[in-house]
């Protein structure tokens, strides 16, 4: 706001403060949900910045409502092109990952939370941001349902965005940290450069996934270097 930009955040389905229906947690039904909103809007112009899960939703919401409303995307720490190794994805996580996954936020979500902020948060976490600040957003995490935790995951798992990726015909920025434990660089922010060879891609040296706040003025910065350009 600061700098004249109006920013709308969306509460994902089971996640925030919207609903938590008991379906739709696919990639396709969260791309209509955003599509609602910019309808609902009736938004346009509009630079969509996904972290996460939230890269893949944008890049599904081009292929299925086409870019009308939309100038330029950022995908921030996003989980594409693919996470799961397949023979086309040899790089990918073993399956075992998402089991490890499922399992402990079904045993112990409070446990799984509160041991996963060091892998996304990164080290020395006393230099860049504050318990206060780390505890608030693993508390935010801990109070998503449990239902769309789950089923987002294995959504997250089980998408793959390489031929939708090479359709991308606007202005695209890739950030991604080096230290990234949840999506690591080499199997999601550097294919995705590759794939879109036109977009500006920046790496962020040492930063976990969690660089939203870890790094949040180069990235504010960067963000907002795109929008004016």
């Amino acid at each position: 706001m600061g700098a004249g930009l109006r920013c709308i955040g969306l509460d994902r389905r089971g996640h925030g403060r919207s609903d938590v229906p008991g379906s739709g947690y696919d990639y396709d039904t969260l791309a209509d949900d955003l599509a609602g909103l910019l309808q609902t809007l009736d938004l346009r112009g509009v630079t969509l910045v996904g972290h996460s899960m939230g890269g893949g939703e944008i890049v599904r919401y081009l292929t299925r409502h086409g870019r009308d409303r939309v100038t330029r995307i950022a995908l921030v720490a996003a989980t594409i092109p693919a996470l799961l190794a397949t023979p086309e994805n040899p790089i990918g996580l073993d399956a075992s990952h998402l089991d490890a996954f499922l399992h402990e936020i079904r045993t112990d979500r409070p446990g799984f939370y509160s041991s996963w902020k060091q892998a996304f948060f990164g080290t020395n976490l006393n230099s860049r941001i504050s318990a206060e600040a780390v505890n608030a957003s693993i508390e935010q995490a801990r109070r998503t349902s449990p239902l769309a935790a789950t089923a987002c995951l294995q959504s997250v798992f089980h998408a793959d965005f390489t031929a939708e990726l090479r359709q991308l015909d606007l202005p695209v920025l890739i950030i991604h940290g080096t230290a990234d434990a949840n999506n690591p660089i080499d199997v999601t922010g550097r294919r995705t450069a590759a794939l879109v060879p036109s977009a500006q891609f920046k790496e962020y040296d040492l930063a976990a996934h969690g660089l939203f706040l870890t790094h949040a003025g180069a990235l504010n910065s960067d963000l907002l270097a795109f929008i004016k350009s």
